[in-house]
């Protein structure tokens, strides 16, 4: 269908898996801030922290995601009045090396929605990712022939392996898939090494008081200014809700901001959250990173500006800031945020620090 195709999602119960995760809490978020608790949250909740994620918010039931896949196999008119589903669970880990269990986790159970989706009529939203671009720099645009991309790990490659089947399948015009870019933002602690470097550099503050960059080791880009797509991860809620309920299909989409920035600009955000100025180290970059690290990536999010979504994404410096202050400084999810206010500008100064007044 067309860009101007609309999905109610008032209309039937809802599916988030990934439910507890990053991306997917602060969807059921938003959908609570618009008056929709009808969910029905599937995950994997394991033995990290991110079941925190939800105690703040309202949804109708929770099942285990290995139970889901199973149900839905055995008795799935138990979830025939599901009318929407954001499938937004996935191991999401870019260093995981068993291939196996990516391919189970990331391609067999998408496969295993999408069908149950398709069969009913159901609307189907799922993460893709950025990273099925591989090393691409320049030219990043769906547009790109999917057979023509090169992922650079087994994540990339389990969420490319959906998207070529979904269009083998002549299923990609009917569903959406969302290429997130660097997103940021509230719900983000229990992610260990794939926590964004908003909050890796913030803890690093205030331990050490100082933030460690990567050196460059190509000419043409001088420490710290390395660029990427940052996103904050309200934006690309917002942008996601308008999708589902926008574009009845319409295959793949970049979910950016359309700018790229760089790493001193990220991090002088976080200091200035922090009323403070950046120290910055730049250190020595791994032997086995420096072939694949990316130096620029940036969204070309005109297909999804073409679909009719006009807001501005908030720019970096915003994000950053009511990131810091509004969950990080106080140690919020999203969900616990004081109604009709925010929280003052902090004044966190380590020892042997003066205060910097802003004049």
């Amino acid at each position: 269908m067309g860009p101007n195709a609309m999905a109610d999602l008032s209309q039937g119960r809802i599916l988030v898996t990934g439910g507890a995760g990053f991306i997917g809490s602060a969807l059921i978020w938003e959908l609570n801030r618009r008056g929709l608790t009808n969910i029905l949250v599937a995950d994997l909740l394991g033995e990290d922290s991110k079941w925190k994620n939800l105690v703040p918010l309202k949804f109708a039931d929770y099942i285990e995601g290995d139970d889901l896949l199973l149900q839905l196999g055995v008795s799935p008119h138990l979830f025939d009045d599901i009318k929407v589903i954001f499938h937004l669970g996935a191991c999401s880990s870019t260093t995981e090396i068993d291939a196996a269990y990516l391919i189970r986790n990331n391609f067999e159970f998408t496969k295993a929605l999408a069908t149950f989706a398709l069969g009913g009529d159901r609307r189907f939203v799922y993460a893709s990712s950025a990273a099925t671009y591989g090393c691409l720099e320049e030219a990043v645009t769906e547009e790109s022939p999917l057979e023509s991309l090169r992922p650079l790990n087994m994540y990339g490659y389990s969420k490319h392996l959906f998207d070529c089947w979904a269009e083998r399948s002549d299923a990609l015009p009917l569903i959406t898939g969302l290429k997130y870019f660097n997103i940021y933002g509230p719900n983000e602690d229990h992610k260990g090494d794939m926590r964004s470097v908003v909050h890796k550099a913030y803890y690093q503050i205030l331990e050490k008081g100082r933030v460690s960059l990567f050196k460059s080791y190509r000419p043409e880009f001088r420490d710290g200014e390395q660029r990427r797509d940052f996103l904050y991860v309200k934006d690309a809620i917002d942008a996601t809700l308008y999708l589902a309920e926008h574009a009845e299909g319409g295959g793949l989409f970049n979910v950016g901001s359309g700018h790229a920035s760089t790493w001193l600009a990220l991090v002088s955000a976080i200091f200035g959250s922090l009323g403070q100025g950046p120290t910055i180290d730049f250190i020595d970059m791994p032997e086995m990173l420096q072939d694949k690290y990316q130096y620029f990536t940036c969204a070309d999010i005109r297909k999804l500006r073409r679909f009719g979504y006009t807001r501005p994404m908030t720019p970096l410096a915003d994000g950053v800031r009511d990131y810091v202050v509004n969950y990080l400084i106080p140690g919020r999810h999203l969900g616990d945020e004081p109604k009709g206010s925010t929280v003052p500008k902090p004044q966190l100064l380590l020892e042997g620090q003066t205060e910097r007044r802003e004049t």
